[in-house]
């Protein structure tokens, strides 16, 4: 896969990048679950059951009324809570009663990647992505997947999802890290980059973003870092490009 407009991608990009491929994601998410996945020039929401909850990315900086009232309908409808992302940070959420916190959109331009300490391979087995499924859950604190249902949070559809895959890494025989990719329009993003408890501070995270970084070096590539993810992700050639504002009804 090659930039479709080999022109370099600037740091003023990776918000919209971020955006597009979110929603890429998300919807792909949406699709394998069964979820409903519902497309504005604006935004792109996936209404999800009482756990999953209402997931809504914001495509645009310059919301219309309209949509941000069919954004208020959509979240008082909520089977579940209600989680928005806008890489662009130009949106207030707060009337929706949510709380918000910022994270950095990060990017890396295309470039060598080095081969990872541990093995990491791609997710082919229903065996492999239900350790991929339980390293997310933990690694993140998701309890809303808690009692845990296999399935649920990775079905095996999210596999079959174009320009979608899954990366575990294994120590002592057990998945000790997971993430996921989504290659779409010549660009690349990662998500739900994680270790499990038992396999923290041994290399993993590491491990597991160079085994996935592979297949996409020849792509830009953007991110939505936690402020500990981000010395790893920098050495990695990645860079803080703007800030992306998270809310949620989570943290009302």
């Amino acid at each position: 896969m090659t930039n479709p407009t080999d022109i370099p991608v600037l740091p003023a990009d990776a918000p919209r990048l971020q955006a597009r491929n979110s929603a890429a994601f998300w919807a792909a998410t949406g699709r394998s679950r069964g979820h409903e996945v519902i497309r504005r020039r604006g935004f792109l929401a996936v209404a999800g059951d009482q756990r999953a909850g209402l997931r809504v990315l914001i495509q645009e900086p310059d919301l219309t009324s309209e949509e941000l009232a069919e954004l208020a309908d959509l979240a008082r409808g909520a089977a579940g809570p209600v989680d928005m992302e806008d890489p662009f940070s130009a949106t207030p959420l707060g009337h929706l009663g949510m709380g918000s916190w910022q994270m950095p959109v990060m990017l890396r331009p295309p470039g060598d990647v080095e081969a990872p300490a541990v093995p990491v391979q791609r997710v082919r087995t229903e065996a492999d992505l239900r350790g991929a499924e339980r390293a997310v859950i933990e690694s993140f604190g998701l309890d809303r997947f808690e009692p845990y249902r296999p399935g649920e949070m990775f079905p095996a559809a999210l596999l079959e999802e174009p320009g979608v895959a899954l990366f575990v890494a294994w120590v002592d025989g057990e998945v000790a890290g997971a993430c996921v990719t989504v290659a779409a329009n010549g660009f690349g993003s990662h998500y739900w980059v994680g270790t499990t408890e038992a396999a923290r501070s041994r290399g993993i995270g590491r491990a597991v973003m160079l085994g996935s970084l592979g297949p996409l070096a020849q792509v830009p590539v953007t991110l939505t870092a936690s402020k500990l993810g981000v010395p790893l992700y920098e050495k990695l050639g990645f860079a803080v490009a703007a800030p992306s504002t998270w809310w949620s009804s989570n943290r009302a």
